[in-house]
């Protein structure tokens, strides 16, 4: 039974984070997600977000909680659903399909090196908190 439930808590973590996320994308470009005009900000923003987010929250949840299903509801569920490797590669994908390999290339980096970035950053400002 405490399986199924944390599965359940994963569940509904991961519908709220995807609603997010595409809200995000319709308020930032009225796009759908897999159609980046120039450069796929709002999807940038969710991973960059999400990372941040994680790096705060994960520090925490691992000596604080008093719920054995926040990390899977908060970190797996919600922020899972949230950011997307899959959106990624599918827009550098049509990036490199349009042509503008250079924007791709810009596009992966600031994602992975923002990303890196943004889970430190979390984590510094979760050092920072008392215990």
């Amino acid at each position: 039974m405490g399986q199924m439930r944390t599965l359940g808590y994963i569940a509904v973590g991961g519908i709220i984070g995807s609603l997010g996320r595409y809200g995000l994308d319709l308020l930032a470009s009225g796009n759908l997600p897999l159609e980046p005009q120039d450069f796929p900000l709002s999807t940038l923003a969710v991973n960059l977000i999400g990372c941040l987010a994680i790096g705060i929250l994960a520090p925490v949840l691992l000596v604080r909680t008093g719920w054995p299903n926040a990390r899977p509801f908060l970190i797996t569920g919600i922020l899972g659903g949230f950011t997307t490797f899959s959106a990624l590669a599918a827009q550098s994908g049509v990036l490199l399909l349009d042509g503008q390999g250079w924007r791709a290339a810009a596009y992966l980096v600031a994602t992975l090196a923002g990303g890196l970035l943004a889970v430190r950053l979390g984590m510094r400002i979760t050092e920072r908190q008392p215990r």
